[in-house]
């Protein structure tokens, strides 16, 4: 037995430091003083722990360790266990020792995940010794941060890193981390960096990822080093106060191709979606990358697979004057669709032909990793023949030739980007169904992230549109917006492209559906998404230069009206030229005009009401009226602000507020400038007949007996019910198809006779088309969503439009908020932007109702064909000559800019700044609003001809 002078010498513990922890241990009474020394050799010297440890623990801790570890030992070799095993977890503490068995370690590492995600980690693996086999030790503490972790405070190093940090790590790891941390505040991927530890001979691979949500970093880096047949020799995880973590990985030397494959392939793994397709990759059956080609494919399968066309197509001519017989059969056809190709049934087909599924993604490999192409072809000849040969069910056969469609449909991809976010794809438009999506698309964008999938369309070269966060309360929904996450997508992009046509972008809109267990992390999910449509808009080279791709903008809309800034910075940050405008409805202090502060979507909106009730003769202060969308939101606030009515119900998100006497409209007013919901409405302000009923209430009796048994039904159907009665109905909020060709009868009485006479659609998609035309033959008159709910759009637009005339100097004079002053400027921009919403609004109303009065065709049709007309004339100017005319381009752009941007900048300022496809996207469409609006829906050819000379002369 070795002396505490010879374990000295052959540690880094001083002489005094053991004999501290030979006390500690000798005092427990635990061991005697030769046991306690026979045990300290071997845990000090013979299991052969790394000098880190040793390092940076405390005597007492180590003596603890090694008692608990002497004990598990003894247990596991006298009491018939199958090998050590500690668990020791305190509040601030956890101390877990086993056997270095994958399956006993990732057992630990899932448990540490789920009990301890912020906590600091070391591990490290023992020597095997002629009493036991290699341990596997895992340390965790709780980290203690500094005062200057504030929430939203920009935090320094120093302050974001634990305070024991700095006294446990080395100068040189200090600096290591450091540098580390500071490169992750500038990118939003994984950051992952390989060095060589020269003086131990190890290969350290850094892995960092942001955000409050765990990625499962342990457990999915373990299954990733089990594939390659790796040995991890110790491990590290530092977490910080900015919601940074990260980890550190030691091996034995690693071959530079050994490097090269892990690294690609760590990036893959840790965007894999808690999916069964990703549990074949923890099974060791196929690798991160053929897994997250797999998850890909397997959504667009799901979205696009459609093998009833023919038949369907028979079927809709025959219901071509039923509408709600056309109703159902689309909807039997998306649960034929659906049911048959489920994600489940897709999941079980790659499981069972994994062999297939490698050779689709070899396949896929060749096309986009610059493989030989000829190679490629014969590949897919091969897959083909397998599947005939070998795929005997046909189902699972239109599967796996779904899989090849993928391939052959991608236009762009980054895939094999060294650093991303997520999977994202620029498929061809050519493959979505034209029976049912019979618009041609311009741009379709499928993107795949850790937390989400989610998709882009857009119908022109020049578009905008807002970026919807779809969340899923219940499995139910989950299920439902799966299936129908791309059909939305579809129509809110054409609804757009539809009221888009007095500006010169074109209608575009983004739909991220966050993963059912990914619900609370909407944030992290939109910036994978805009890092991810980011790496295909721009490219850069080796020398940093970017040149950009495609232009697109984006804008608010559910769930990520609060990320606006973050997103124009992230472009800045990823060097695209036009980040001022990338993204619209920006805060003040960015030089945004967010449409909620000033009402910009609601100012069309009521221009529309206005219209109507004069048409009627009616007063505003004398109509009931009826709004989905409560005070906390956008519309719902600024409705109740700007309008002078008797409201008598809201429908929110907390529930319905109803009182037919008239809701208090000062106690509205106080929640809308509050923007909270009508559960905080005071009570005491309701008459006898007034009932606040939440979502979460069960069996409540209404003040006239009816019985409410489940809150959230009331709620979610309380515009097809009894109490939904009024003059005016305008929808502020609620999901698509809410009034649909299966329930508009529920909005007329048992005597058949519309509850409304008057709808104006506030919000997008609230009613279908074919529900539009049925209320409209009721009497009902229905003013469209692409009419009415196009003041934001027009904001955005002219916020565009400025960011991309000014300079960065110039944008931050005269655009952006600073220390709550307002420049002069921006005031009048501002005020400029209401009037010509107004404008817009006005112009489109008094064509409508012209050409109704005069055809007697629905508003609906007519809204349509305004659109469609104006859309197609505004094509087919910017593909003529009219658009490149000098004369004609100068004189639309002096009457399309506001009179204060020409006057600071000048036309041919903002003509050399702004992009050569803007400025024509801009003549062509000022020359068709103004052509259509000015001289009638039906103007022909020879009408277009002499406007046109109007405008030369």
């Amino acid at each position: 037995m070795s002396s505490l002078n010879d374990i000295a010498a052959r540690s880094i513990l001083s002489l005094d430091k053991l004999v501290r922890i030979e006390e500690y241990i000798v005092n427990t009474g635990y061991m005697n003083p030769e046991k306690a020394r026979r045990e300290m050799e071997w845990f000090i010297i013979d299991l052969g722990l790394d000098e880190y440890y040793f390092r940076t623990t405390s005597e007492t801790d180590i003596a603890r360790q090694l008692i608990s570890l002497s004990a598990s030992e003894f247990i596991a070799r006298h009491g018939g266990g199958s090998g050590a095993q500690l668990i020791s977890e305190r509040e601030d503490q956890a101390v877990y020792i086993v056997d270095d068995v994958n399956q006993k370690t990732l057992e630990i590492e899932e448990r540490i995940e789920k009990n301890y995600p912020a906590f600091h980690l070391e591990s490290y693996i023992t020597r095997k010794t002629a009493r036991n086999s290699p341990f596997r030790f895992y340390v965790l503490t709780k980290p203690a941060f500094t005062a200057e972790n504030k929430k939203g405070a920009v935090l320094s190093f120093e302050g974001a890193a634990d305070v024991a940090f700095f006294s446990r790590a080395v100068p040189e790891t200090v600096t290591r981390y450091r540098e580390f941390w500071e490169r992750m505040n500038t990118m939003e991927v994984p950051h992952i960096s390989v060095s060589l530890k020269p003086e131990t001979d190890e290969t350290r691979i850094m892995i960092g990822v942001k955000g409050s949500q765990q990625r499962r970093l342990l457990t999915t880096f373990a299954h990733l080093v089990v594939s390659c047949g790796l040995t991890i020799r110790r491990k590290y995880v530092e977490p910080f106060a900015d919601e940074k973590k990260i980890a550190s990985f030691y091996f034995s030397r690693l071959p530079d191709n050994v490097v090269g494959d892990l690294t690609r392939s760590i990036n893959v793994s840790l965007m894999l979606p808690d999916d069964p397709v990703t549990a074949l990759f923890h099974d060791g059956l196929i690798s991160a990358q053929t897994t997250m080609y797999a998850i890909s494919a397997a959504a667009f399968t799901h979205h696009f697979l459609s093998l009833l066309t023919e038949e369907y197509q028979i079927l809709l001519r025959a219901l071509k004057d039923q509408p709600e017989a056309r109703g159902i059969a689309y909807n039997m056809k998306m649960h034929l669709i659906k049911d048959t190709y489920s994600t489940t049934r897709i999941s079980d087909t790659i499981a069972k032909h994994l062999k297939v599924v490698e050779m689709l993604f070899n396949h896929f490999e060749l096309r986009f990793k610059g493989g030989n192409q000829e190679l490629c072809v014969e590949t897919e000849k091969h897959i083909r023949r397998t599947l005939e040969r070998e795929v005997l069910y046909g189902k699972e056969r239109a599967i796996l030739n779904y899989f090849l469609m993928f391939n052959n449909s991608i236009q762009k991809t980054n895939f094999y980007n060294k650093e991303k976010a997520c999977m994202a794809y620029r498929l061809d438009p050519g493959i979505v169904d034209p029976v049912d999506f019979p618009e041609k698309i311009f741009g379709l964008f499928l993107l795949i992230g850790h937390d989400f999938h989610g998709f882009h369309v857009r119908f022109r070269d020049i578009a905008r549109g807002g970026i919807r966060i779809v969340k899923s309360p219940s499995i139910d929904l989950y299920a439902h917006n799966i299936d129908t996450i791309f059909t939305e997508n579809y129509n809110l992009a054409l609804t757009q492209q539809r009221k888009n046509k007095d500006i010169p972008e074109g209608g575009a809109k983004g739909t991220i559906l966050l993963n059912r267990n990914s619900q609370e992390f909407a944030e992290r999910a939109f910036k994978d998404y805009i890092d991810g449509l980011l790496d295909l808009l721009i490219e850069t080279d080796e020398k940093g230069n970017t040149q950009v791709r495609e232009i697109l903008f984006f804008g608010p809309d559910e769930g990520s009206a609060g990320f606006m800034d973050w997103a124009a910075l992230h472009a800045r940050s990823r060097g695209y030229p036009f980040w001022k405008a990338f993204s619209t409805g920006k805060t003040p202090e960015l030089g945004g005009i967010p449409h909620d502060l000033f009402g910009m979507t609601t100012n069309g909106i009521h221009e529309y009401v206005l219209g109507v009730l004069k048409k009627h003769g009616l007063r505003e202060e004398d109509v009931v009226k009826i709004q989905t969308g409560g005070p906390d939101g956008d519309l719902g606030s600024n409705e109740i602000l700007i309008s002078k009515d008797q409201t008598i119900a809201i429908v929110d998100g907390s529930g319905v507020l109803y009182d037919s006497r008239g809701l208090n409209r000062e106690e509205l007013i106080r929640l809308a400038q509050k923007r909270v919901m009508v559960e905080k409405f005071d009570r005491e302000k309701l008459s006898r007949e007034g009932f606040f009923i939440s979502v979460n209430d069960r069996d409540v009796s209404l003040p006239d007996g009816e019985l409410v048994k489940n809150g959230e039904e009331f709620r979610n159907n309380f515009h097809l019910g009894k109490y939904a009665v009024a003059d005016l109905f305008v929808p502020c909020g609620g999901r698509p198809g809410a009034i649909n060709i299966g329930n508009w009868k529920s909005l007329l009485d048992d005597r058949g006779r519309p509850k409304f006479r008057f709808i104006v659609e506030g919000a997008n998609l609230f009613i279908t088309e074919d529900a539009r035309l049925r209320l409209e033959e009721q009497g009902i008159v229905v003013i469209k969503d692409a009419s009415t709910n196009k003041g934001g759009v027009t904001s955005s637009s002219f916020e565009v439009f400025v960011s991309l005339a000014m300079s960065d100097e110039e944008y931050n004079k005269y655009l952006r908020v600073q220390k709550d002053k307002i420049s002069p400027f921006r005031q009048a921009y501002v005020e400029w932007i209401i009037q010509t919403i107004r404008t817009y609004a006005r112009s489109e109303f008094e064509l409508l109702w012209q050409e109704r009065t005069n055809t007697k065709s629905a508003l609906t049709t007519l809204s349509n064909a305004i659109s469609d007309k104006i859309n197609r004339l505004a094509d087919s100017i910017r593909e003529s000559p009219l658009a490149d005319d000098p004369a004609i381009r100068e004189k639309i752009m002096r009457e399309y800019a506001p009179r204060i941007l020409l006057e600071l900048l000048g036309l041919d300022t903002i003509l050399k700044r702004a992009p050569v496809s803007y400025i024509k996207a801009i003549t062509a469409n000022k020359m068709a609003t103004d052509f259509v609006y000015g001289r009638g829906l039906y103007a022909n050819e020879v009408d277009f001809a002499a406007y046109v000379e109007s405008l030369k002369k």
